[in-house]
């Protein structure tokens, strides 16, 4: 027996948001012989790009039962039931997090029909559910509510079982889940970050990078990864075992730590960004290009010799500034001299820099 479900949701933090509306059909493989649809109280604010894609709004939520007032009813419906969802590992996660907030371990197998889609419908150029209901011809109205969603899941499904006539590919695709240590794992990630400037390196156990974020808030970069439910972003959060990260002070020093890194390094799950040769010069042959530090008192220095940028650091000492030769022992040089070029090049048609000296 499984229970389809589709859950819609306030957004927000991970780990911090609430239910906003619940769709559940009890399905035994042929047909629904139950079903349970509402509306939820999550007693937290929707945010408003939520609002905007699923038509629920706070003012709508205002007499909807709150989550410990359907609880009971979830509990029955989803008995002795696989859960099937479409991004199955979100709508588990959310259940699993109410019922947390109940004082009560909500655990069930599941199995994803974005995995056994591609599994059993290799040719199709998309898994998005929107999509490919339309290219099945598999009605779905109510798109982004928990009921049309859900019932096109149902359809969806049913289309996936007879397809797979001996099971063995559903079989293999049910999630036994015990997930509370990946949830404690992410979560001690975020606080560990800071909510600044900087990029961040996500290791596995052989202490190998197997991603790079970066941005002007870490702590919100982190959050949003950890969001994410797409197979690439479950990979990353599974796969991950520890976090570094390192404080940049301003966007350049953040786009050249990022990009030069992520050539040499190569994590898994990054994409590479691929720059165009910039074949513009520098306004001037030899500068230092001088930018906001990690602290008050701290500045961020680059070093640019005959159009090439060949050193970058930090540099917490008006002296060192002034002595070309003790900054090019204090710096460190820069391999990819091309690479930095164009990242400079690039930054500099956008911005002006807080200051730049003339060698």
């Amino acid at each position: 027996m499984y229970a389809v479900l589709d859950i819609e949701t306030t957004g927000g933090k991970f780990n911090e948001e609430g239910i906003t509306e619940i769709a559940i059909y009890r399905f035994d493989g042929q047909n629904i012989t139950d079903e349970f649809i509402s509306l939820v109280n999550p007693e937290r604010p929707i945010q408003e790009y939520v609002a905007k894609l699923t038509g629920i709004n706070n003012k709508m939520l205002r007499n909807a039962p709150k989550f410990h007032e359907v609880a009971k009813r979830i509990i029955e419906i989803t008995d002795g039931c696989v859960l099937v969802a479409h991004n199955a590992s979100f709508d588990y996660r959310m259940l699993q997090i109410e019922f947390k907030r109940l004082g009560f371990d909500y655990k069930k197998d599941s199995i994803c029909t974005v995995d056994v889609s591609q599994l059993l419908l290799p040719e199709e150029p998309t898994y998005k559910l929107g999509k490919l209901a339309k290219n099945l011809g598999i009605p779905l109205s109510n798109r982004h509510r928990a009921s049309g969603d859900a019932l096109a899941t149902v359809q969806l499904f049913k289309l996936l079982l007879t397809k797979d006539q001996d099971k063995k590919i559903i079989k293999k695709s049910v999630q036994h889940h015990d997930n509370r240590d990946t949830k404690e794992k992410l979560k001690a990630f975020i606080d560990k970050t800071p909510a600044e400037q900087g990029v961040f390196y996500l290791m596995d156990t052989k202490k190998d990078v197997i991603y790079m974020g970066r941005g002007k808030n870490m702590k919100s970069e982190l959050n949003r990864l950890f969001l994410k439910t797409t197979k690439r972003a479950s990979k990353i959060q599974k796969n991950a075992s520890s976090i570094r990260f390192e404080k940049t002070g301003n966007e350049l020093f953040t786009r050249l730590k990022y990009f030069l890194e992520l050539e040499n390094l190569a994590p898994k799950y990054n994409f590479k960004k691929v720059f165009k040769p910039n074949g513009t010069h520098f306004n001037n042959d030899s500068f230092l290009l001088i930018e906001q530090g990690r602290e008050v008192e701290e500045h961020a220095i680059i070093l640019v010799q005959n159009q090439k940028l060949t050193k970058f650091g930090y540099t917490n000492l008006a002296y060192q500034e002034n002595s070309l030769p003790i900054l090019e022992n204090v710096l460190a040089e820069v391999t990819n001299t091309n690479l930095a070029n164009s990242i400079l090049k690039n930054y500099l048609q956008q911005k002006t820099p807080l200051k730049l000296v003339r060698l």
